[in-house]
């Protein structure tokens, strides 16, 4: 359980992080091409939430796979941690989007 939590954690908060960060640098961009860093940043949190779901569970294929087979296996406790995984970094990703919200005053 302890491996499961932590690798759970870390999922969160790599999908925190590449929502925040790219947020962030993508409201740098902003400034230094003149154009409204507040709408910049949110439209870069928006669009890249998906990506960091992805990213933070290690790639778009690999957890699906791993969740077929073991559905159809019958053997649910590997598919439940897959879907779990998903869930906390799908969490950390939604968590970066309503920061930068929340930031840019439209939260």
């Amino acid at each position: 359980m302890n491996i499961f939590l932590s690798k759970a954690v870390l999922d969160f908060f790599i999908a925190f992080g590449i929502v925040l960060g790219g947020a962030m640098l993508g409201g740098m961009g902003a400034v230094v091409s003149l154009q409204p860093p507040t709408q910049t940043m949110l439209d870069v949190a928006d669009r890249i939430k998906i990506w960091a779901l992805a990213a933070a569970v290690g790639g778009t294929i690999d957890p699906m796979r791993v969740i077929e087979s073991n559905m159809l296996g019958g053997n649910l406790s590997p598919a439940i941690k897959q879907v779990l995984y998903l869930v906390f970094a799908f969490l950390g990703a939604h968590m970066g989007s309503e920061l930068i919200k929340w930031v840019c005053g439209k939260g």
